[in-house]
């Protein structure tokens, strides 16, 4: 696919890490109506798999809804659902603008996005400048118990799609967006769950020392042998590069390894410390062009 003045990105992420059937299965929901497939994550403590897809407005939303209807038949949260917060089986499903000539297609394609999914049986609630600034973390806090008795009183309401969130599905979060970078970053030992949470606490834009557009959480990684991670979502990569992010952390910890989760734009990545390795690191660009 070239890389043409009308392609959109969009990035599910879908509550199930851990069964390659089944993400294999949901991928090939995705890819089954025209869309790109350009890259795959999954991750067994965050039971998580994220999907970087590309195509113009209609590949992208039929790309959606087909893997939604895939999620929901393969995809139970009401079992163990790992680490990462969660609301939905497609959990999120952001359609991303490379550039500020595409932000308006963005956000037709997720207004349609939305509208298809709710025509498809599914939640669904918008968040980011579609929503008036509404983020993800305060439609996911609590997790979906929480905003299940949110909607049931009324608190609530799905933008798109029936008004009751089924436990085993629940719903699905929608925006336009500029390109996140996903990044996780591996504490070395002794480091513990405490410290990765207290460091998070610190850099997250919210927090004393207050990284701009960074989201973060700390975690432990059973899988990797309790390994200590500070997962963070850098929603603007050029107010704040991934050196940047990484520096914050060694402040308070050594960093043993980073990880990129889907791929990130080539200039994240600028001025990056060469002595740290970072796990799956592939850009944009290059998955366009090959």
């Amino acid at each position: 696919m070239p890389a043409r003045d009308d392609i959109l990105l969009t990035i599910p992420n879908v509550s199930e890490g851990r069964d390659a059937g089944v993400i294999a299965a949901i991928g090939d929901a995705f890819t089954s109506t025209g869309a790109r497939l350009l890259d795959v994550h999954s991750d067994p403590d965050h039971h998580r798999t994220v999907y970087t897809l590309a195509g113009d407005t209609g590949a992208v939303v039929s790309a959606l809804v087909a893997g939604a209807r895939a999620c929901r038949r393969q995809i139970d949260l009401r079992s163990d659902r790992g680490s990462h917060p969660h609301v939905g089986a497609l959990d999120v499903a952001p359609v991303v603008f490379l550039d500020d000539a595409r932000r308006g297609a963005a956000c037709a394609a997720a207004l349609v996005a939305g509208e298809e999914l709710g025509r498809a049986g599914v939640p669904v609630f918008l968040y980011g400048p579609l929503a008036d600034g509404r983020t993800r973390a305060q439609l996911r806090r609590g997790g979906l118990h929480a905003l299940r008795e949110r909607v049931a009183g009324g608190e609530i309401a799905p933008d798109f799609g029936p008004h009751q969130l089924d436990p085993r599905s629940g719903a699905t979060l929608v925006a336009a967006r500029a390109p996140l970078v996903a990044f996780n970053i591996e504490l070395a030992a002794p480091a513990t769950l405490a410290d990765a949470q207290s460091i998070a606490a610190r850099i997250r834009e919210t927090g004393p020392e207050g990284l701009s557009g960074v989201r973060a959480l700390g975690l432990e990684l059973p899988a990797r042998g309790n390994l200590a991670q500070v997962s963070t979502n850098v929603e603007d990569h050029r107010a704040t590069p991934l050196a940047d992010v990484v520096a914050a952390v060694a402040r308070h910890a050594a960093v043993s390894a980073c990880e990129l989760v889907g791929l990130a734009p080539a200039a994240a990545f600028e001025d990056f410390p060469a002595d740290i390795p970072v796990h799956h690191r592939r850009t944009v660009e290059d998955a366009l062009s090959s």
